[in-house]
């Protein structure tokens, strides 16, 4: 009897050697990945290669990626042991040859996963982009391994080959072709294959070279990786637990003023729950406020008990920079002299080169040198230095500085002393009719600041703090990087009145806070507001026919269109402005009504999670159907991590009709 295996003919010996070449070079090339996923510098910054991924993709793709952000952060060990595992097994199972049919199959889908994911689908695409990816040449490579298995059948340079002498049942997961028996496959003699492995492999490995050269791939370094992560993202909803105090230190009597400082390497923090590793002046940023009048002799003492050389530039002194601003080595200490000939609102810096990292890295703070002739008392003056924070992520929520992004002018926060929105949360504050002296200086390094209080018109500005340039009538000022700026305002009417950057870009970035103008021991006046009237000739918002189904995409595309703006495309908000639909109570309460009223019927002036927010939710019962609201918010549902009970037209139109 002849058995079905008889006609098969015996393959030839080379695509099985060549299938074995390329298996165990692709094999080295994952050994050598898995082994720099077992880095510290990986494990740092992997939720950094998933937001250096999402910058610059299409916003289509956003909410991919902000799935696949929400997902891994709070749980990014896990994901990082699951990775390390997974390309471990993966590298091993290519060298040796184990269980060939599943290792090629969980390879091409493992390689997609990396592909859309920390590669951004090798995108993003532009004019004259040629990088598609290194990962979907991994999706090729595994491909052509299961093309070469379907015609060369088993291999004899494998664990699984001898695991299927033993056991033949063990080809279902080892061998695509598994119709060629074992008798029949053949074997070169050693004084061939030999040469003949070396050959292929040189060759494979030249091959792979040139592909990972002509793709362009893009290296998600952890530079790069760390980079990407912002500290306004890392930021806790909860608002910064203790707000810089930004009152004038008064002045000091006599004829002069022994200054100490000191520089140190210390962390500080720059948004609520987020530090920075930051080079000081006196363990803050800004360093301490100088307060000395015009004639008085100022006498400096710099002592250095940081790590790196530094040195201190007054920008109230006449003095040669040569003798007096110099660097002093750690350790060391400096001494010197000069009288603030000058009245006006300065800044102080370290100068040692290069000046825009020691700036960069914190080493700034303000002098203010009031007039000999002193301008009208303020019942109330506070000093506000504005600067910049570029950053890096080191780990956590612990950031460092960016130098890069310090050249390129690509800050990740612009604030007021220090931290970003600290006033928002914890507002300056005065009387009714009380004249505020605001004393403003700008330490950069690079950026302009249009100072402007909303709902304000200054009484007086006076332009580099002193007297003789007085102007009036300005509602907002400019104040260059190094320089500094005095603005009175009196405000009779008590309220909230913000004060920015007017420069929005940098508002919305951390440079706006408070003053709040309230009489103590009464609350402040809620905004009189009425409904107008119904437009009768307005076209209502059409109705939703048919069952109801949620359409995810149809979702995703009116979130865009109607909430991203405010909550972000990361549903994160915006801190102090919108608050986070992100782990929102009502977005993840299994009862829908808080969430859907608020959709349909706006909200302003309730706390969220414990955080107030100044800006109000529009309503869209208007405007939106009950299908658009329920799947906005079924979108919010299990969107950015949450997962939540999905809602029905049905019970939108119950909220709907409840408020009639």
């Amino acid at each position: 009897m002849i058995s079905s295996h008889d006609n098969q003919a015996a393959p030839s010996t080379w695509p099985t050697l060549a299938g074995t070449a390329l298996r165990v070079a692709f094999g080295v090339i994952w050994a050598v990945s898995a082994a720099l996923t077992w880095t510290d510098g990986f494990a740092d910054h992997y939720v950094g290669y998933l937001h250096n991924a999402a910058t610059g993709q299409p916003a289509w793709s956003a909410w991919w990626f902000q799935m696949w952000i929400a997902l891994v952060t709070p749980n990014v060990g896990l994901f990082v042991w699951a990775t390390r595992i997974a390309e471990t097994l993966l590298a091993l199972a290519l060298l040796l040859g184990f269980a060939r049919k599943i290792t090629y199959v969980v390879g091409i889908l493992f390689s997609l996963l990396i592909w859309s994911t920390a590669e951004g689908f090798g995108g993003p695409y532009s004019v004259g982009a040629n990088n598609i990816g290194a990962a979907i040449s991994f999706v090729l490579i595994f491909a052509a391994l299961i093309v070469i298995n379907l015609r060369a059948g088993p291999s004899p340079y494998s664990v699984d080959y001898l695991i299927e002498s033993r056991w033949p049942s063990w080809r279902r997961f080892s061998e695509w072709n598994s119709r060629v028996p074992l008798e029949q496959v053949q074997h070169l003699s050693w004084r061939v294959q030999g040469p003949a492995l070396a050959g292929v492999l040189l060759l494979v490995a030249l091959l792979l070279a040139g592909l990972h050269s002509a793709l362009n791939v893009r290296s998600a370094s952890p530079a790069a990786a760390a980079a990407a992560v912002t500290p306004l993202s890392l930021a806790s909803t909860q608002p910064i637990k203790q707000a810089r105090d930004a009152r004038l230190p008064p002045l000091q009597p006599g004829d002069s003023v022994d200054v100490q400082i000191t520089s140190s390497d210390d962390t500080v923090e720059i948004a609520s729950g987020v530090q920075y590793q930051a080079w000081t002046f006196g363990k803050t940023v800004p360093g301490p406020v100088i307060h000395v009048r015009q004639g008085q002799t100022v006498n400096v003492t710099l002592t250095n008990r940081g790590t790196m050389q530094h040195s201190i530039d007054f920008h109230s002194a006449i003095t040669p920079p040569s003798l007096h601003y110099v660097d002093i080595m750690p350790g060391e200490s400096i001494t010197f002299s000069f009288v603030a000939k000058v009245p006006g609102a300065f800044l102080y810096h370290c100068g040692t080169p290069p000046v825009l990292l020691h700036i960069g890295n914190g080493m700034y703070g303000a002098i203010i040198v009031d007039p000999a002739e002193p301008l009208p008392p303020a019942a109330e003056s506070y000093v506000l230095v504005q600067g910049e924070w570029y950053t890096q992520q080191v780990s956590g929520t612990l950031m460092a500085g960016n130098y890069e992004k310090m050249q390129q002018i690509r800050p990740d926060e612009v604030v007021f002393n220090g931290a970003a929105f600290q006033y928002v949360q914890h507002p300056l504050t005065a009387k009714p009719g009380d004249l505020v002296r605001l004393y403003v200086v700008n330490a950069g390094p690079s950026l302009w600041s249009a100072f402007h209080v909303i709902g304000a018109i200054f009484d007086k500005v006076y332009p580099g703090g002193n007297p003789a340039q007085a102007i009036d009538g300005v509602s907002t000022y400019t104040v260059g990087p190094g320089e500094g700026a005095v603005f009175d305002l009196t405000l009779d009417e008590a309220g909230h009145y913000p004060f920015v950057d007017h420069s929005m870009a940098h508002a919305v970035l951390g440079a706006q806070g408070i003053l709040e103008i309230a009489t103590p021991g009464e609350a402040l006046a809620k905004p009189q507001i009425t409904k107008a009237p119904v437009d009768e000739n307005a076209a209502p918002p059409p109705a939703a026919t048919g069952p109801y189904t949620f359409d995810p995409a149809h979702g995703a595309q009116l979130y865009g269109t109607y909430c991203a703006a405010c909550h972000q495309p990361t549903g994160l908000g915006l801190p102090g402005a919108f608050p986070p639909l992100k782990g929102n109570p009502a977005v993840l309460n299994a009862d829908p009504t808080k969430q859907l009223d608020v959709i349909l019927h706006g909200l302003h002036g309730e706390a969220i999670d414990g955080v107030s927010y100044p800006s109000a939710m529009p309503p869209f019962a208007a405007s939106l159907n009950d299908a658009d609201i329920a799947d906005i918010a079924n979108h919010e549902r299990i969107s950015w991590g949450n997962q939540a009970k999905q809602v029905t037209a049905e019970q939108v139109k119950a909220v709907r009709d409840a408020s009639k």
